[in-house]
């Protein structure tokens, strides 16, 4: 990177990065509270890695103006975790997905999303809208009528103030104004300070106080997994739309790297997993924020408003976090997709319900879209086999029959091309065109061999014709008809 890129990135848009980091970091204060609460760990885990995250990840990210920071991908995952082990694990966990996150990165990983389906991703951010709303549901059970009256509210304020203005982030409205509210009328509810301390000190450097051994990361080695490529799969769509709206490239492998270091290092500052946030990156966008300047300074206001007013956050009524948690549920579903199940491909929208089932049911946004990829690649495969087709003619002697093959030779339609030919016809001479064919893989090369093998045993001459240069080179590589013993070894092949 030349020095004119790095200045243009950090200084390039001053005024307009520092005011959108003002603005993200103060959404940022509830999200990172309710996120630390849906993991079941005090909030200040979810404050400093909402910090450190969006720091680090501006300095060392492949996306400029994309706002990282913990979220509810990676919270959900570490449910389990946190109760059964304790916090120590989770700070372990966070360390180790950073690092599967580096080397996912050196491996090129970022370049793997453009194998991931649109259906996929819809699936994906449906199934998570869901677990975001089904992780409010324990703080509106039992609870006093009250709350639902505050939380009743505090959507109010969320959706109608923005009618008013958009200069200050309506959830952070909703926030002051429940809280005051609660003060003033003195409500027994309950408040963020009845789930743990918040920070009132600068994060230090801490390594988690766990066995060094192998029991202990058969342990955390599942979430961790789940965790990098759940987290790494959010960053790299996130990128991906913040590429869209600004009209710019980013650097996915060099983004997969960066969450990785973030990840890594904010786990040895007690804090909590992260990756990138759709909602926040929205915001910061359309607040003209656009520059790593707008991550780094989101994430230097957030470290000062939890320090400086840590007292004033304590008395917030988990009403206000509800509430805000759940207008990040409906407004992170996307509602034209159950329009487009009638509209859509029958195909897509299998995959995509496919992606949605799998994640609710197993909690786990990894699992989904490894369903979601894998089916949506069953039914591409299907659907190119399905494009072939193979015609014959014979010459007017009757002494050569020329077989016209059109189409993807792979492992999905080589069952179709082996039936297309009549071995049993006596004839001097066939012709195989394959001038509009392409093979793709052995098991194409496999059936060439034996449709050639079985007419020779018949008595037949074969000549192939029209291999592309692609098909040329694996066919010479790995096919076998023009070896001796080439029948003996057909069936080994």
């Amino acid at each position: 990177m030349n020095l004119e890129t790095l200045r243009q990135e950090w200084f390039g848009n001053v005024r307009r990065d520092l005011l959108a980091g003002l603005i993200v970091a103060l959404a940022l204060i509830p999200e990172a509270i309710a996120f630390s609460i849906i993991a079941g760990v005090d909030p200040k885990f979810g404050l400093y890695a909402s910090f450190s995250i969006a720091v680090l990840v501006s300095i060392t990210g492949g996306r400029p103006g994309m706002i990282s920071a913990a979220t509810a991908a990676t919270a959900v995952l570490m449910v389990t975790l946190v109760r059964d082990h304790g916090i120590q694990y989770l700070l372990a966990a966070t360390v180790l997905a950073g690092l599967i996150q580096i080397a996912l990165g050196l491996l090129k990983l970022g370049n793997a999303m453009q194998f991931v389906s649109r259906s996929v991703i819809t699936g994906f951010v449906n199934a998570l809208a869901i677990l975001i709303f089904m992780a409010q549901v324990p703080e509106l059970v039992g609870v006093p009528w009250m709350t639902y009256v505050m939380v009743a509210a505090g959507l109010a304020i969320i959706y109608l103030f923005p009618r008013i203005t958009t200069a200050v982030p309506s959830p952070l409205i909703a926030i002051v104004v429940l809280t005051a509210i609660s003060l003033f009328f003195g409500m027994d509810l309950r408040v963020v300070g009845d789930m743990g301390e918040l920070p009132s000190t600068l994060p230090f450097f801490l390594i988690p106080d766990i066995p060094l051994n192998v029991e202990t990361l058969l342990i955390i080695l599942p979430y961790s997994a789940g965790v990098a490529v759940v987290g790494l799969l959010e960053s790299l769509m996130t990128a991906q739309i913040v590429d869209d709206l600004t009209d710019t490239g980013s650097n996915k492998n060099r983004e997969c790297v960066g969450q990785g270091i973030a990840n890594t290092v904010t786990g040895f500052l007690g804090g909590m997993a992260g990756c990138a946030m759709i909602g926040q990156s929205m915001i910061n966008v359309k607040s003209g924020g656009r520059g790593r300047l707008s991550t780094f300074s989101a994430g230097i206001f957030l470290l000062f408003l939890i320090v400086v007013l840590g007292d004033w956050v304590a008395v917030i009524p988990m009403a206000a976090l509800v509430a805000i948690m759940i207008m990040v549920s409906i407004g992170t579903f996307s509602w034209t997709s159950i329009r487009n199940l009638r509209e859509h491909p029958r195909r897509s929208s299998a995959v995509m319900l496919a992606t949605v089932i799998t994640v609710v049911w197993t909690h786990n946004l990894a699992i989904g879209v490894f369903i979601g990829v894998m089916l949506s690649g069953v039914f591409f495969a299907w659907k190119v086999a399905q494009i072939f087709r193979v015609s014959s003619e014979l010459s007017p002697d009757g002494r050569i029959r020329t077989y016209r093959v059109e189409g993807q030779i792979f492992f999905a339609s080589t069952e179709r091309f082996a039936s297309a030919f009549d071995f049993k016809e006596a004839i001097e001479t066939i012709v195989i065109d394959v001038s509009t064919a392409h093979i793709w893989d052995l098991s194409g090369v496999a059936a060439l061999d034996r449709v050639v093998l079985k007419f020779r045993r018949e008595g037949a001459e074969v000549e192939i014709q029209g291999l592309n240069e692609a098909s040329a080179t694996l066919v010479d590589k790995l096919a076998i008809h023009d070896k001796p013993d080439a029948l003996d070894q057909l069936s080994a092949h």
